[in-house]
């Protein structure tokens, strides 16, 4: 092998000037805590709360003061399921936008459960009040939401479904007479509020009880 293509190493002893120095009288510098070294995630946002100790268990109770307050977010927010099938989120959000006032947020849980938020109270009492609403063919379960609400699906074996009733004759458009017609079909409920003025004659639009199974 050729002496010019070997790389040679040398073992030099250093020197003074290469040695660092420590002076055992200098002040050590403590290493930085986690939070100090790790300061975008740990913002302080939170504090620490000592939970109790019960029976050997710990506990956890927020205080009345905090779901309070926690729920002013939560106020004006009404949440639900489908009975059926679950949609898709993008298309029940721009048809819950396009037809229900003052909605401004639609959130969803991956096991079904909706939320719709709204900035009035009184359009969001409209909304519960006139469903049950259906969404391609599926009918949804809604109500108000209530801080300790549990997120768990009910078992449904009748449903509320709105019906409209054409050609009604003029002389039936009395609480008896749609409660006779409306029994051809189910239990009837109740009548939406342009049935009841007679405002509106091509139809009349009743709310009745129908047996559900779900598939």
């Amino acid at each position: 092998m050729d002496s010019n293509s070997l790389c040679s190493l040398s073992h030099t002893t250093p020197t003074d000037h290469d040695v660092l120095h420590t002076d055992e009288h200098m002040e050590s510098i403590p290493p930085k805590s986690v939070p100090e070294a790790f300061p975008s995630i740990f913002r302080k946002e939170l504090c620490y709360i000592p939970p109790t100790i019960q029976m050997g268990e710990i506990v956890v109770r927020p205080s009345m003061k905090i779901v309070e307050n926690g729920s002013k977010r939560w106020n004006m927010t009404a949440f639900g399921y489908f009975l059926g099938r679950k949609p898709y989120f993008h298309h029940l959000e721009a048809f819950a936008k396009k037809n229900w006032k003052s909605l401004i947020r639609v959130t969803a849980t991956v096991n079904g459960f909706f939320f719709f938020q709204f900035t009035m109270m009184a359009a969001m009492e409209e909304v519960i009040e006139s469903g049950p609403w259906l969404f391609q063919g599926q009918p949804i379960v809604h109500q108000r939401w209530e801080p300790g609400m549990s997120l768990r699906k009910q078992k449904h074996t009748q449903i509320p479904v709105w019906i409209r009733l054409k050609h009604l004759p003029m002389e039936y458009w009395t609480t008896e007479g749609l409660s006779v017609v409306a029994s051809g079909v189910g239990k009837p409920l109740y009548s939406d509020a342009v049935t009841k003025q007679c405002s509106r004659l091509d139809y009349a639009r009743v709310c009745v009880m129908l047996d559900y199974h779900s598939t």
